[in-house]
C-alpha cells in the first residue's frame, strides 16, 4: 500500500460507510482523492450499486469539497458495467487519475468487475477494506470521526427500529447479539443493511437531516431522506 503515496485517485461513492471510509484510508496513505464517482441506478435490486439515498452523494461531495462525477444506469445486470466503465474513463480523462478506490470488503463479484475496468483503463484499483476484520472496522467508524446511520435493512432479524439509528458502539453490540444466530455480517456485506454517512473526518461541513421517513414492509425497509442540508 505504500506504493500509492502521492497518487491521484477517483473514489467510487455510494453514500455509504464503506466507500467513504476507503477514500479516507487512501488519504491517510498520502494520496489525493481528486474526484468522487457515483453511479445512480434506476434498479433498486442492482447487483453492483448501492441505491438508498444515492442522490445525496452530491451533498457528501459538497461537504468534502471534492468534485463529483455522476452516471445514471438502468441497472441491468452486467450491462450496468458499461456505464461504470464510461464514468471511470471520463473521470480518468478529466482529473488525470492514477487509480480508482473502492469500498469492497468481501464481494468478489463487485471487486473483479471493477478491477477489470481499471485494467482496461490502465488504472490502479485500490480496496483498502478488502478482507478486513469487520467488527474492528465498524467499531472504528465512530472512533475516527464518522457519523453514520442505518439507511436500509434487509434481513429477517432487523426490523424498522434499526432504521435511522447511528452506527456506533451500541449498534455493534446490538448487532452482535443477533449476528451469530442469523449469520449476519457485522459490516452488512451480505446485504443485511445499508448505511449513509452524515459526517467524515475530511468533510468541511456536516450533513443534517431535515426531513425523513421510514418505509418498512415485508421484513425490509428504508430510511428515506426527503430533505437535508449542510452546516
Amino acid at each position: 500500500m505504500n506504493d500509492v503515496k502521492q497518487m491521484r485517485f477517483g473514489a467510487l461513492l455510494s453514500g455509504g460507510k464503506d466507500s467513504l471510509y476507503a477514500a479516507w484510508k487512501v488519504m491517510q496513505m498520502g494520496s489525493d482523492i481528486a474526484c468522487f464517482i457515483t453511479i445512480r441506478s434506476k434498479n433498486a435490486e442492482s447487483y453492483m450499486f448501492h441505491t438508498p439515498n444515492i442522490s445525496l452523494t452530491r451533498l457528501q461531495a459538497e461537504a468534502s469539497a471534492i468534485p463529483l462525477i455522476e452516471q445514471e444506469t438502468e441497472g441491468i445486470e452486467e450491462k450496468e458495467l458499461l456505464d461504470l466503465a464510461t464514468s471511470i474513463h471520463c473521470a480518468s480523462e478529466k482529473f488525470h487519475l492514477d487509480g480508482i478506490v473502492t469500498g469492497a470488503i468481501q464481494s468478489v463479484y463487485q471487486a473483479t468487475r471493477i478491477e477489470r475496468i481499471c485494467h482496461q483503463e490502465g488504472l490502479w484499483c485500490i480496496s483498502p477494506l478488502w478482507q478486513c476484520d469487520q467488527e474492528t472496522y465498524v467499531r472504528s467508524l465512530a472512533n475516527e470521526g464518522f457519523e453514520v446511520i442505518v439507511a436500509g435493512v434487509f434481513a429477517d432479524s432487523l426490523d424498522a427500529s434499526w432504521l435511522g439509528t447511528h452506527i456506533d458502539r451500541t449498534f455493534v453490540d446490538r448487532l452482535k447479539k443477533v449476528s451469530g444466530k442469523y449469520q449476519i455480517s457485522i459490516a452488512g456485506e451480505g446485504g443485511e443493511y445499508e448505511s449513509f454517512v452524515l459526517n467524515a473526518p475530511f468533510f468541511k461541513k456536516r450533513i443534517i437531516i431535515e426531513k425523513a421517513e421510514i418505509l418498512f414492509k415485508h421484513g425490509a425497509g428504508n430510511y428515506r431522506i426527503i430533505s437535508a442540508g449542510l452546516v
